[in-house]
């Protein structure tokens, strides 16, 4: 008999399918069948808040007095729990979240692996698209963006925005001096690296195993920074 078990299913705008399994001890999250994540598969959503938050971490001598954070996509959680470990306090954690169930499933199902995330006092959790998040006058100390897979391989096709001019100008607007912005992909991308670059950013490229143990580093965190004076 299969211990793999849907627990439960939303419908997307564009009416695709995104679905929350157990598999034994472990939760999947599914995209029209196509598995996106998993609570044993977590190192490189983990990679993605300690690369983006190397500067604010607690102690840093470059930590703001209140770091301030924006997370593009909540998946499971384990972005969001990294960087909440590594900030300290005080601190805001705003995470752009569009879809109601996957808030609902970390405050449930999710919260044996991660804790009650959603609870710290440092978490606010906004039921948006990352875009309507951005060109409001906030601004942020680090932006990290685990929404998509790749530009040329995109979940839906409202993610293509992600990557458009216009966004990326946007994304700049809202950070700080000094602020860092991360993108983490299924793949290596040249055409993200191209794009971040035609935008203004410094880029650097890093490895990202999808488990700690993996042989293989399938995906990529690609780092954006804005020059002192640009």
């Amino acid at each position: 008999m299969s211990s793999y078990i849907e627990v439960d299913k939303a419908t997307l705008p564009d009416g695709t399918i995104l679905s929350l399994h157990l598999d034994g001890n472990d939760f999947v999250l599914e995209y029209d069948g196509l598995e996106l994540m998993s609570t044993n598969l977590t190192h490189s959503e983990q990679l993605l808040a300690e690369l983006g938050c190397v500067d604010i971490v607690e102690g840093a001598p470059t930590r703001p007095e209140h770091p301030r954070v924006l997370i593009g996509g909540l998946g499971m959680g384990f972005t969001l729990k990294r960087v909440l470990e590594l900030i300290g306090s005080p601190a805001t954690v705003e995470v752009a979240e569009l879809m109601s169930q996957v808030i609902e499933w970390n405050q449930t199902y999710l919260v044996d692996h991660n804790g009650p995330l959603l609870e710290d006092p440092r978490t606010v959790v906004v039921l948006s698209d990352l875009h309507d998040c951005l060109g409001e006058g906030d601004t942020y100390d680090v932006i990290l963006i685990d929404i998509d897979d790749t530009p040329d391989e995109v979940i839906t096709m409202g993610n293509v925005k992600l990557y458009t001019p216009e966004f990326l100008a946007m994304l700049r607007k809202s950070l700080n001096p000094g602020g860092r912005l991360a993108y983490w992909v299924a793949e290596p991308s040249p055409k993200l690296e191209m794009v971040l670059k035609r935008a203004g950013f410094s880029v650097t490229e890093h490895l990202a195993k999808h488990h700690e143990d993996a042989e293989e580093a399938w995906h990529r965190i690609y780092v954006a920074t804005v020059e002192p004076g640009d």
